[in-house]
């Protein structure tokens, strides 16, 4: 067996069915036990969102940006390339899946930064820290301590790969097909930008995050919304076959292979978490070091990221490609973007590119924060510096080289992270629940449009 073989045998485990079903169980589950609590607040959530861009309370970053910090990390490749995968393979109905992923995923983030908050610590550096390394062994004592440190290993590796390099490549190659930008001079222009904006740590990150994930999500979200304007009649039709083909199979047509319900379902569930992230605890260390005093009032927030990630953007490149008619093309990946975009919009290429550069430049941002905090927790301060110096230079090896085995590596520690943060959610759910009920209807008289 040759080692391409070998990682694709492990990755189709880390990411099989019981993978799969673990986060959305674990999801489900928080859902019924939450009592529907994240669809029922989601518009509390965005009063508190739109509040939120001065803190109240002990944190390093505001709520807003906090949420920015995550969405930079999680609105990226995944939109873009990840929703053309599970529509390219698994047709329409993938979409549907995708949905339904977010809407159970939304629960999970919640926890996940409702834990984040309510057990970070205090670093030397008098930073507010956390995540699911913290919240496992303050949350479930010291005996749990060597599954928040194997976390923190998972996190620690898979920044360097799922987080960097791969996202340094996917930039250096749009920005050469569509553009002609040598990858050297790409690698080089984003090693300063990037290291200009580390000297800052998670204040610059966070202020950078919040003024660059709106444009660059508005721009991108302005051309879709001009395809999808210029098919407006066909959208309820569209809709309809994305519904349809969930319950259903597909034929093949075109240069489309055809696919079964099944495929539709799997393609679709693990694009969908591969986009949002929930489950996965990454997301959770940037919450932690909002400006908040409330564990609740930051997860109403920290679970609008995947409302905007999958139900938001994942839902309008969908639409794209359905409506264009490119995703029954035979084209898959970014290829298929494009082929949609083009179609319709002049230098939709141009568009695809700059967008997919932009999103994956700030993956970049957002990852340099969950790993340097993993980093952290196995090493202490004395690893920042020599982390940002080495997270610096693998944007350069990450531009220039052939990745091959890499994306596959850094998709299964991207996977096994979930493993150790998935045990400490389930087992943390009581903690999840109570301080919920406490917030939400053991305090009648409190004034909850007020940020808290």
């Amino acid at each position: 067996m040759t080692l391409q073989e070998m990682i694709g045998t492990i990755s189709g485990f880390v990411w099989g069915p019981v993978m799969l079903g673990l986060i959305l169980g674990t999801g489900l589950y928080l859902s019924i036990g939450l009592r529907g609590l994240p669809l029922r607040k989601i518009g509390y959530g965005f009063r508190q969102l739109f509040r939120g861009r001065i803190g109240s309370g002990e944190g390093d970053i505001s709520p807003f940006n906090a949420l920015m910090t995550s969405l930079s990390a999680t609105v990226g490749t995944g939109n873009i390339v990840g929703v053309a995968t599970a529509v390219g393979i698994g047709g329409p109905g993938a979409l549907f899946w995708m949905w339904c992923t977010a809407f159970i995923g939304m629960a999970t983030k919640y926890g996940e930064a409702v834990l984040a908050v309510e057990y970070r610590e205090t670093d030397e550096h008098g930073k507010k820290v956390g995540g699911p390394m913290y919240y496992i062994r303050n949350g479930l004592g010291s005996k749990w301590a060597w599954l928040a440190a194997l976390f923190a290993l998972f996190g620690t590796l898979a920044g360097f790969g799922i987080g960097n390099t791969v996202q340094a490549n996917s930039v250096a190659d749009a920005l050469n097909s569509s553009f002609a930008i040598p990858e050297w001079l790409s690698g080089l222009v984003m090693m300063i930008l990037v290291g200009l904006v580390l000297l800052g740590g998670i204040q610059r990150i966070g202020s950078v995050a919040g003024k660059l994930v709106p444009l660059m999500t508005g721009l991108y979200l302005l051309a879709t919304l001009i395809i999808l304007l210029i098919n407006l009649d066909a959208i309820p039709a569209a809709i309809i076959l994305v519904v349809k083909s969930a319950f259903s199979p597909v034929a093949a047509g075109g240069g489309f292979a055809g696919a079964t319900m099944m495929l539709a379902l799997r393609m679709g569930v693990a694009r969908g978490i591969f986009s949002n992230e929930a489950g996965l605890g990454s997301a959770p260390i940037a919450h932690a070091a909002a400006e908040t005093d409330s564990p609740v009032r930051q997860g109403t927030i920290a679970m609008l990221g995947t409302f905007i990630d999958t139900l938001v953007i994942c839902t309008m490149t969908g639409l794209v490609l359905i409506l264009t008619g490119a995703w029954s093309s035979g084209e898959q990946g970014a290829a298929l973007t494009t082929l949609a975009f083009s179609s319709v919009l002049p230098y939709g290429d141009k568009v695809v590119s700059i967008c997919l550069s932009l999103f994956a430049f700030t993956s970049i941002l957002g990852w340099s924060y969950y790993g340097e905090r993993c980093a952290e927790y196995l090493l202490g301060i004395k690893v920042i510096v020599p982390f940002r110096l080495l997270w610096v230079a693998a944007i350069y090896i990450g531009a220039t080289r052939e990745l091959g085995e890499v994306w596959g590596i850094a998709d299964i520690l991207n996977g096994l992270m979930a493993i150790p943060n998935l045990i400490g959610l389930l087992l943390l759910s009581p903690v999840i629940f109570r301080l919920s009920r406490r917030y939400f209807e053991e305090i009648p008289n409190a004034d909850k449009s007020k940020p808290r």
